[in-house]
């Protein structure tokens, strides 16, 4: 991969995680129009990587509530910290699942399908037309709804599905609060995306050859500082913008990839 390109993909990443327009689509067709031509093995990796700095990027905004829950766990007590905690685990368990005994099939989504990310970019664009039906409330996430959110963050793994479009949509049909709904959103992802990267280092499925390492660090470093940004905007966006915004870009986008999946 040119290093170039590697910046441009860091760029989308850091820009498009927070936006529920799927950073993981937007990454599947960066690729094609630049004419990567990384096995399916290579381009997941530089997806995790960049996953990875965006997951940075969300604890750097987010630091004084990481910080907060940090400290109240500490303190060894049943209160509001260890009950968030506990809802951000249990949202983990339907995408360790998927992890754990899929992973070498979601592998061969990240190979440039074009048209299946189209696909899940419309499915994506649904969800979000739902969600901004849905009236808004001061809830909080709970429990149980803390699961459900889980299995769309599970189902979000494919390219092309937004994983905050729909860990935020589902959380805001099942009646929650969406600032509360978009922070939730945000912080479930940290310890999925340290876990899965502690676990390839582990196993030694990340290979770190020299010729991709630059481009890998220049990416990472372009979506971490487009992603500082993006996640600050989103903060502040989602308290005032209709979703359906965001619905018919993605039906746009999504019809733009099947047509070129077609004159391909």
């Amino acid at each position: 991969m040119e290093t170039i390109d590697a910046i441009i993909l860091g760029v989308i990443q850091g820009l498009t995680e927070f936006l529920p327009v799927s950073s993981s689509g937007h990454l599947e067709l960066g690729k094609a129009i630049l004419g990567d031509e990384s096995v399916p093995e290579e381009s997941l990796l530089f997806t995790v990587v960049l996953h990875f700095a965006t997951a940075l990027s969300t604890i750097v905004i987010f630091r004084k509530d990481i910080l907060e829950i940090i400290t109240g766990l500490l303190k060894f007590k049943k209160n509001e910290e260890a009950l968030f905690s506990l809802k951000i685990i249990i949202s983990m368990i339907p995408a360790v699942l998927i992890g754990l005994f899929f992973e070498e099939q979601l592998e061969q989504l990240f190979g440039g399908n074009i048209m299946f990310v189209g696909f899940m970019l419309i499915i994506t664009a649904i969800l979000l037309w739902l969600a901004d039906k849905a009236k808004d409330t001061n809830k909080p996430v709970s429990t149980s709804n803390a699961f459900i959110i889980g299995v769309s963050q599970a189902i979000a793994m494919l390219p092309g599905i937004s994983r905050s479009g729909a860990t935020i949509s589902t959380s805001v049909l099942l009646g929650n609060d969406k600032t509360k709904a978009a922070r939730f959103s945000f912080l479930m992802v940290i310890p999925l995306i340290f876990g899965k990267i502690a676990k390839d280092l582990v196993s030694g499925d990340l290979n770190f050859d020299s010729e991709n390492n630059l481009p890998l660090l220049l990416g990472f470093i372009a979506a971490f500082i487009s992603g500082l940004f993006a996640c600050t905007w989103m903060i502040s966006l989602v308290k005032k913008s209709k979703l359906s915004y965001f619905a018919v870009y993605c039906i746009v986008v999504g019809v733009l990839a099947i047509s070129y999946s077609f004159i391909k």
